[in-house]
C-alpha cells in the first residue's frame, strides 16, 4: 500500500511539473478584440486622474494639450490600442518648470492603461498628432 501511494505521488508530481500557467492575454482579461479596443469616451478624465500619480507635483501645469484617441499599434510588440498624445510643461520644483514634455496615453477596453514616455516609442505614437488645448490638466491641484 505504501509502495502504491509512493508511485501515485511520483506520477502526480511529474505531471504537475509539466503543467505551467500562462498569464492571461488581453483578450482573456477583457473579452474580444472589439471590447479591448473600445473607444475611451472619458479619456480626458482618465488622463487627469493618472497624471496625479504620474507627476510629483501636478499643480501649475502649463501649455497642456491633448490629441483625440486614435487606434495605433502601441509598440512594435503590442497589438493596436487607442492612444492619445499629451504635451505639457510640468513643474520640476516649486518655481522651476521642466520644459515641454510629450507622452502617449494607451487605453485598453476604453480605460487608461499606461503612459509611454520613452522618446523613441512615443515619437512614433505621437507623430502627426493633432493637439487641442487641455485646460482640465492645467487646473489640477496638488491634492
Amino acid at each position: 500500500m505504501i509502495r502504491r501511494f509512493g508511485m501515485i505521488a511520483a506520477i502526480a508530481f511529474t505531471l504537475g511539473a509539466c503543467s505551467h500557467q500562462h498569464p492571461p492575454s488581453d483578450a482573456a482579461a477583457y473579452g474580444s478584440e472589439e471590447q479591448i479596443n473600445t473607444y475611451p469616451a472619458n479619456y480626458k478624465t482618465d488622463i487627469t486622474a493618472a497624471m496625479r500619480a504620474y507627476l510629483n507635483d501636478p499643480s501649475g501645469i502649463r501649455d497642456a494639450s491633448v490629441s483625440e484617441p486614435v487606434l495605433k499599434p502601441s509598440s512594435s510588440s503590442m497589438p493596436e490600442r487607442y492612444v492619445a498624445c499629451l504635451r505639457f510643461n510640468a513643474k520640476k520644483s516649486a518655481t522651476v518648470y521642466a520644459g515641454t514634455k510629450e507622452v502617449a496615453a494607451v487605453f485598453v477596453a476604453g480605460r487608461f492603461d499606461q503612459f509611454v514616455d520613452a522618446p523613441k516609442e512615443e515619437q512614433g505614437l505621437c507623430a502627426n498628432a493633432a493637439y487641442n488645448p487641455f485646460p482640465e490638466l492645467e487646473k489640477l491641484s496638488r491634492y
